[in-house]
């Protein structure tokens, strides 16, 4: 067994958006999101995960176990049905445990997500769940932000009817600067048989 790590680390992240809209809400329009009790803007753990992601897989294509499990359009059934393939073990809805647990284990070999955020994979295709070492919180912004809103023009068009227009009008919204700040959490004893 290797030790990812000994120690909890607990760590702030500070990062600052400007003329950007650091994380659109979709039920209000995509305005950036705001407490409405502080006015300060927020930036979801989800979103922070995401950017985390999409980091790891364009600074790590091709690298061994720095795969991507939560990858828009794939089908995560078939990444189970993979794991159980690459293990030489056929795939069921009920799987005795240490098969199953062989499934995980490749998951978190083989996926960088699964590894460090966890992931319930305990759907159709069993292949268990994995409480993840490194956690996030909300990002808060240190003081309040305002948010700010563009009309834009776009030169193409949605529909056939629109095209005669040419030209269509949106709106956009940014949070013309913001100092955000979010907390982290790494577990060790999470971090154990990930590697």
């Amino acid at each position: 067994m290797s030790i990812a790590i000994n120690h909890r680390y607990d760590f702030i992240y500070l990062f600052d958006c400007q003329d950007a809209n650091p994380n659109g809400d979709p039920d209000a329009g995509n305005l950036p999101r705001v407490d409405a009790e502080t006015g300060q803007g927020l930036v979801t753990d989800v979103c922070l995960k995401r950017k985390i992601r999409n980091f790891v897989a364009m600074t790590s294509e091709q690298v061994e176990g720095q795969a991507i499990y939560f990858t828009e359009g794939v089908v995560h059934n078939q990444q189970h049905e993979e794991a159980y393939t690459e293990i030489g073990e056929e795939p069921s809805k009920k799987v005795k445990a240490e098969i199953k647990e062989k499934a995980t284990a490749w998951m978190c070999k083989h996926y960088y997500d699964v590894r460090a955020f966890g992931a319930v994979m305990s759907t159709g295709v069993n292949c268990g769940q994995v409480r993840g070492p490194v956690q996030l919180s909300f990002s808060r912004s240190i003081d309040p932000i305002v948010s700010s809103e563009h009309a834009i023009t776009r030169s193409s068009v949605t529909n056939e009817k629109d095209q005669e227009k040419e030209r269509t009008m949106g709106r956009k919204f940014t949070v013309p600067y913001g100092l955000y700040r979010a907390y982290g959490f790494v577990n060790p004893f999470l971090a154990q048989n990930r590697l």
